[in-house]
């Protein structure tokens, strides 16, 4: 009688075991390896701050970590932690509390990236803030930590008015009002100012370092390009600076003041199609061409008599007059708009 039981149960323990290993588990074939569905870590989170509170952004991830393309993202888990100022320790780990998890989505709008945003207003004066955020392809599959933000977060200050930009030859040069603190602000609080520029009216980045004057010059530019310009107000405070209000932006285009050299070599000739201007070829990289001047010897006034194409150096006064003693002088012309000129070479004329 005991045999039989014991027969019968490792009978049951067998096919319990046999159901396990056949398909009790749920699995038909292998399960994917892990690493072909984990995102890559996210690398470019940025914030932004306002009179409102904190914006942060970043790009979805398109890449496994073994480097495939991944087409979707199931979710997002953003960490975040707060510190007051007077228990914040540099080598203390960062106490980041239990993640938000936000909605995900394709990676892909089209053919562009989608960029994910979230904003916070729940914060605390006197505090520094630590975020990072983690994707998801699944509740199995989560990437890395993105790199961390920080910011020390205080009751932002005005933002600096009356922004104008002046363009110059290769700089711009910025000048706005101070701003002022906000009321009840603590004593030892300071002011400075970060400068903020873009090429295109929407993507802004830090230009030069904070500072406390209400001037700038941008020499960081290249003429006929367009910018944007505006200004950020940075509070001061136990050696932290906390971002404050942006000015409205202004728009600029340093131009080209700087004519090229004046031509050397100029050359007067008699010929019987008129006479012949000759001069040395610029070496100067950005010359628009020439023009050709001359004068008679009864006054100090060149009119102009023509433009010449940047590759020639030869011009044929065809209209001159047998008898009339001309004098003639060259000036170089650049590519800029309107075109800056060099003074006149030094004159040429027929013995």
């Amino acid at each position: 009688m005991m045999n039989r039981c014991l027969a019968r149960v490792a009978g049951i323990f067998f096919l319990g075991t046999s159901l396990l290993f056949t398909g009790g588990c749920g699995y038909k074939n292998a399960p994917v390896p892990p690493a072909s569905v984990v995102p890559q870590a996210i690398d470019d989170l940025q914030y932004s701050i306002s009179e409102d509170g904190v914006q942060l952004t970043w790009f979805y991830p398109v890449k496994t970590i073994k480097g495939t393309a991944l087409e979707e993202v199931s979710s997002f888990e953003l960490y975040r932690a707060e510190v007051a100022l007077e228990d914040y320790c540099s080598t203390c780990p960062i106490p980041f509390a239990e993640p938000i998890t936000l909605d995900g989505g394709s990676s892909l709008d089209g053919e562009t990236r989608r960029r994910a945003t979230y904003d916070s207003s729940l914060l605390r004066a006197g505090h520094k803030y630590f975020f990072k955020v983690r994707s998801r392809t699944s509740w199995w599959a989560d990437s890395n930590d993105s790199n961390v933000v920080t910011f020390v977060w205080f009751e932002p200050a005005a933002a600096p008015t009356n922004l104008t930009a002046t363009p110059a030859d290769s700089q711009v040069t910025l000048s706005w009002q101070p701003a002022t603190l906000r009321a009840g602000s603590d004593p030892e609080m300071g002011l400075n100012y970060q400068v903020l520029r873009s090429i295109d009216g929407r993507d802004y980045g830090k230009t030069g370092e904070p500072q406390k004057e209400t001037s700038y010059i941008d020499r960081q530019v290249t003429n006929g390009q367009k910018y944007f310009y505006a200004v950020q107000t940075l509070t001061t405070f136990k050696g932290e600076l906390a971002q404050g209000g942006v000015s409205k932006e202004v728009a600029v285009t340093p131009v080209d003041l700087t004519p090229p050299p004046i031509p050397t070599g100029v050359t007067a000739v008699k010929t019987d199609e008129g006479n012949k201007i000759f001069w040395d070829k610029s070496d100067a990289g950005d010359i628009g061409g020439y023009r050709v001047y001359r004068r008679t010897a009864d006054t100090d006034r060149h009119e102009l008599l023509a433009d010449v194409e940047p590759q020639y150096t030869l011009y044929v006064d065809a209209k001159a007059e047998n008898g009339v003693r001309y004098y003639y002088a060259v000036t170089a012309i650049d590519q800029a708009v309107p075109a800056n000129e060099s003074r006149k070479s030094k004159e040429a004329t027929i013995r």
